[in-house]
């Protein structure tokens, strides 16, 4: 018995499967209206903007 593989279909799947991630994040942050939705999308610019918040709160 012989296992036939389809590379060419498994590289399109995957090539799909990055496109739509991409435009799924690009959709979240067009609907939030905000650049930073998550850590991952700028882990140091949201730590800067958490520490800004927080002094903001603190000074009201």
């Amino acid at each position: 018995m012989f296992l036939h593989t389809n590379v060419a279909a498994q590289q399109a799947t995957n090539t799909l499967f990055g496109v739509n991630k991409g435009l799924s994040r690009s959709f979240e942050q067009l609907t939030s209206g905000l650049r930073i939705n998550n850590a991952s999308d700028d882990a140091a610019g949201l730590q800067i903007s958490t520490r800004l918040s927080n002094q903001i709160l603190g000074l009201n």
